[in-house]
């Protein structure tokens, strides 16, 4: 079964436009995983634009399906994640000032950083997924770093199905998914995926352990509610 976890650094950013507490990310999440989100996951940044650190400490304390946290491996985020200690990290390759991630890894340039990190936090008892564009020889520099798993950046894969080029879309994602599955690395994607094309890329690679979903999830709740579009993810997965 392909677990759905919920991003919801949206949620914070419309908290932070406004100020205050609305709304409330502790009692977003916990909702979220009472619609039927099997995870929670969060990307805090340097300039905490969106989910804060003090955010991440508080949702340790109620989440009680799975707590992914993403981001660049910096001095202060392995500082956080090692105190909080989530389920699983899944390390991202983005500079302070981007806007949102937009691309993966190249484990080969940055091997010996990355084995050090991976290290760090698996004698933490934290599962560590790296975040890759879909190139197998990548996957295997990922099983020799260490990591537990990988999540796939799958942006190119929505823009080409968006345009109609479903096959040509998924073909290289499929093909390093069966490196990833050989190698015996587990397989996370996300980045895109909405209820457009969501299905497809599952039916094609149905042994994906988890889809990481936030900006299109947030945006659908706008029209259809928040408990009526976690059902309708998690009713594309099955």
């Amino acid at each position: 079964m392909t677990k759905l976890s919920v991003n919801i650094n949206k949620i914070a950013t419309l908290r932070n436009a406004r100020g205050g507490n609305l709304p409330d990310v502790i009692e977003a999440a916990k909702n979220i995983e009472r619609f039927g989100s099997q995870g929670i996951t969060v990307h805090p940044r340097p300039d905490e634009r969106h989910i804060r650190y003090a955010d991440v400490y508080a949702l340790k304390k109620v989440i009680t399906t799975e707590f992914n946290i993403e981001g660049y491996p910096s001095k202060n985020f392995i500082k956080l994640v090692t105190e909080v200690k989530p389920e699983q990290v899944t390390l991202v390759p983005d500079p302070p000032d981007v806007l949102t991630s937009d691309t993966g890894w190249d484990i080969k340039a940055n091997f010996d950083f990355l084995k050090d990190v991976v290290q760090k936090f698996q004698s933490q008892g934290i599962r560590v997924s790296l975040f890759m564009n879909a190139e197998p020889d990548m996957a295997e520099y990922a099983k020799e770093v260490g990591a537990d798993r990988v999540e796939l950046y799958t942006e190119s894969y929505a823009r080409l199905y968006a345009e109609g080029k479903k096959d040509e879309a998924v073909k290289p994602f499929v093909e390093t998914a069966k490196v990833v599955k050989d190698l015996g690395l587990g397989l996370n994607a996300g980045h895109d995926l909405n209820l457009q094309n969501l299905r497809y890329f599952h039916q094609q690679i149905p042994w994906l352990d988890e889809v990481s979903i936030g900006h299109a999830l947030i945006s659908d709740a706008l029209y259809f509610g928040l408990e009526n579009v976690v059902n309708l993810y998690r009713r594309e997965l099955q």
